[in-house]
């Protein structure tokens, strides 16, 4: 694919959705980084459920800290992996209060050493909560960028570093939400809806379904 095909792709996905975001909902980075931590294996409809009522009652690392892990789960058991991740979140709110003056850093290295956080989830949260240019490749992303011809790669990190390669400077700080919410909701896994794809002639994908 070449940088005029990639450059009209953005510009349609801009045109339909010109100011993306996460479907994750958040106050502040804290809540971002909370929510992102817990969704992984999760929709951000059920995370969305969850967080509702524990961020009201713990809004801060220290509140949620003073919760405990235990009341933690209590909130997020419907969430996957919720004893995992419930004391991944007590742990990741003490470094924040200990190490980060009860901040969320703003750098991939000191994100990364936090409990339950990784390349994805830094990604995330430096994109959306600290407007850096960053590629969170999750299976939607993987499967659009390499069905499309958008940034093919082998595994997540290659597709990664394609994207922040490829993708037109203008479109690099919102790419990974146009890309996501496009395999959420139109480029889906099974039955790709071709017909109501606004990049349809575009696509490189050798099988696109007609209807």
């Amino acid at each position: 694919m070449n940088k005029i095909k990639r450059t009209e792709i953005f510009n349609r996905l801009r045109a339909a959705n010109p100011n993306p975001t996460t479907e994750l909902e958040f106050r502040n980075s804290f809540e971002l980084l909370i929510a992102v931590l817990l969704s992984a294996q999760a929709t951000d409809v059920s995370v969305n459920k969850a967080t509702k009522k524990l961020f009201e009652v713990a809004p801060t690392p220290e509140a949620m800290l003073n919760l405990g892990v235990a009341k933690v789960k209590n909130h997020i058991k419907t969430i996957g992996l919720f004893n995992t991740k419930a004391e991944n979140v007590i742990k990741t709110c003490r470094i924040l209060v200990e190490q980060h003056d009860s901040q969320v850093p703003d750098n991939r290295e000191a994100l990364e050493a936090l409990p339950g956080v990784g390349r994805k989830t830094a990604n995330v949260v430096l994109n959306t909560a600290f407007r850096q240019i960053a590629m969170a490749v999750d299976t939607h992303i993987f499967r659009v960028s390499n069905r499309t011809g958008i940034a093919p790669g082998k595994n997540v990190l290659e597709v990664e570093k394609r994207l922040i390669r490829l993708v037109p400077e203008e479109f690099l700080l919102d790419a990974h939400h146009w890309l996501i919410l496009h395999g959420r909701y139109v480029c889906l896994a099974r039955k790709p809806r071709c017909g109501a794809c606004t990049i349809y002639d575009l696509c490189e994908y050798k099988k696109k379904v007609e209807e």
